[in-house]
């Protein structure tokens, strides 16, 4: 038998990884296929064997059953010529007819059974005298008749033989068909490990490419399945239509969780799949969702749909806006002539134009007519309004920051408008308090306007308050780098320190608080609610100076020069060296 176990690749050097598996699973490919032949040619051998050990058999026990036959026939012919002579003596027959009789009945059996020498009956002395010749051993029997002929040519005569040729012929058959049984047998008997061996083989071969094609099958399955899915809920969080323009008109009730208002967004057309969104604003920690009503467009995704639900509904319905503007606290009237023409909520393929134009803008907010009409309808505000030639803008610091919705009758001048008409609600509230600590507006927003962009927490805010007043009661000048760079008209542009460190405050402006004393002739720029909080309320303190440190952002005071000069060296110069 070949040896398999031992025939491997010789050639693998100097292929790589990937080749030498390849190889390795075509030899064992190949190494198999050997195998199975070599089993299929053992089985061949051993069925031919048997084969012939079957023919041999089958062909031994036809020899057999031939020698048999022709005894019986040989004792069947004796047996008649007995009957015939003993019938010929009972009748007293003529004893020439008789033998005539006798010898032709003879004469048909030597026909039938080509039997030489077959005995003879005297009868003329009335006595039988058979010479039956010694029967032939079964080596001696050479070219004996086949038992089918010898069926076919026996006549009998039907008074003195009772074998007939049906009967002979189904006794051949029968004896055929259980020769046949006994070769089946012996076949089946003979080979039953090649036959189960082969039968396993099958087995496991029809097993192995069940499960491959069940894997296989599985596989795609789950491949399909999360491609189909991955793109559903791509689709899902993202816009519902890219390309609506329409606002939709959703109440949130109060108290409603993340689920129920998926429902509500998807029964009102505004997102794909409510679960998805349930999900979506958990694994983000969307939280805080506000009731009332919103304005909702289908081409908001699930972040934009988010934030503005932490944003809150407005207690009545309100028409959909066609944008929004944003205006930053801390912006000047400039920068807020550039967020005028933006749209702050234009989602993604909408236009960020709005319909006002920034230089229109800035041109409305110099006009005379309509800073006077400004002022007749709002006199709290602009009781304390500098003239035109004491500020660069008049408007400077009035305009409330904020975010600002726009419509399709919205105009420049009433969207101006409602930015004085808001900054003038917010002050409501500390006219009296203002006016009671002898300061004007005007005041207030010109500190305020410093405070926002010097201070970035509330209670910075305060103590640098604080630092201003106590600089004013002592008629200090303030020296507020903030001021100086709106008098060079680079407030509101990003600075390096180094430049923030060599600031012409030699500059011959109104707003050079470090050459003139008291406030500023007006803002610099739009102060926050917190900003005004802070000067209106500021804290009690004795600083005189501060100082932000340049890395944290963090503000160290100091009440006496020296400890200013220190925190400097610390806090600033120290950081331009390096």
């Amino acid at each position: 038998m070949t040896d398999f176990n031992n025939e491997k690749p010789n050639n693998l050097e100097g292929k790589s990884f990937k080749e030498q598996i390849l190889a390795e699973i075509e030899e064992a490919t190949r190494l198999r296929k050997l195998r199975d032949e070599e089993i299929l040619r053992e089985e061949q051998e051993k069925k031919e064997a048997a084969r012939q050990a079957s023919l041999l058999e089958a062909e031994q026990k036809a020899q057999r059953l031939r020698q048999s036959k022709d005894a019986e026939l040989i004792a069947e012919k004796i047996r008649i010529a007995s009957e015939a002579q003993k019938a010929l003596e009972e009748n007293k027959l003529d004893i020439d007819s008789s033998r005539q009789e006798v010898d032709k009945v003879l004469e048909n059996l030597e026909q039938a059974f080509d039997l030489p020498n077959q005995p003879k009956v005297d009868i003329r002395n009335d006595e039988p005298k058979p010479e039956v010749q010694e029967e032939e051993s079964d080596e001696n029997l050479v070219d004996e008749p086949d038992v089918e002929q010898v069926e076919e040519k026996l006549v009998i005569d039907e008074s003195s033989s009772s074998m007939t040729l049906e009967n002979k012929t189904e006794v051949s058959l029968t004896e055929s068909q259980d020769d046949s049984t006994e070769r089946d047998d012996f076949e089946a008997n003979e080979m039953p490990t090649s036959r189960g061996r082969r039968k396993r083989q099958k087995t496991d071969s029809l097993a192995k490419r069940i499960a491959s094609v069940l894997i296989s099958a599985i596989v795609i399955i789950l491949l399909v399945t999360s491609f189909f899915g991955y793109r559903y809920v791509t689709k899902a969080i993202g816009p519902l239509d890219s390309k609506s323009s329409e606002y939709v008109s959703v109440e949130i009730p109060a108290g409603s969780g993340n689920k129920y208002i998926g429902q509500i967004l998807e029964e009102s057309g505004i997102i794909k799949d409510a679960t998805i969104f349930n999900f979506y604003t958990k694994f983000k920690n969307y939280t805080n969702f506000g009731s009332g009503y919103y304005n909702f467009k289908a081409s908001m995704d699930l972040d934009e749909i988010s934030k503005l639900l932490q944003e809150g509904g407005t207690a009545e319905p309100e028409r959909p806006a066609l944008g929004k503007i944003l205006v930053t606290e801390g912006y000047t009237l400039k920068q807020i002539a550039t967020a005028v023409a933006t749209n702050a909520q234009a989602a993604k393929g909408e236009s960020k134009k709005t319909p006002f134009d920034s230089e229109e803008f800035m041109t409305l907010i110099q006009n005379k007519d309509f800073i006077s009409e400004m002022a007749e309808k709002y006199p709290k505000l602009f009781a304390s309004l500098p003239s035109a030639d004491q500020v660069t803008y008049q408007l400077e610091g009035y305009l409330f920051p904020a975010t600002y919705d726009y419509y399709e009758d919205t105009t420049l001048e009433g969207l101006v408008e409602h930015m004085l008409a808001t900054t003038d609600a917010y002050l409501a509230n500390y006219y009296d308090t203002i006016a009671a600590k002898g300061l004007t507006v005007n005041e207030v927003l010109s500190l305020a306007s410093l405070v926002e962009k010097e201070g970035s927490t509330d209670e910075d805010r305060r103590n640098i308050a604080s630092v201003f007043y106590n600089r004013l009661n002592i008629a200090m000048p303030l020296q507020s780098n903030i001021a100086i760079l709106y008098a060079m008209g680079k407030l509101g542009e990003k600075t390096t320190l180094a430049e923030d460190a060599a600031i012409d405050t030699a500059i011959d402006s109104p707003y050079n608080i470090y050459t003139n004393t008291g406030l500023t002739p007006g803002p610099v720029d739009s102060p926050s609610l917190s900003a005004i909080e802070a000067t209106v309320n500021p804290s009690s303190t004795d600083y005189y100076y501060f100082v932000a440190d340049v890395k944290t952002g963090a503000v160290y005071y100091s009440e006496t020069y020296e400890e200013h000069e220190a925190n400097v060296e610390k806090y600033i110069n120290s950081q331009l060296s390096q």
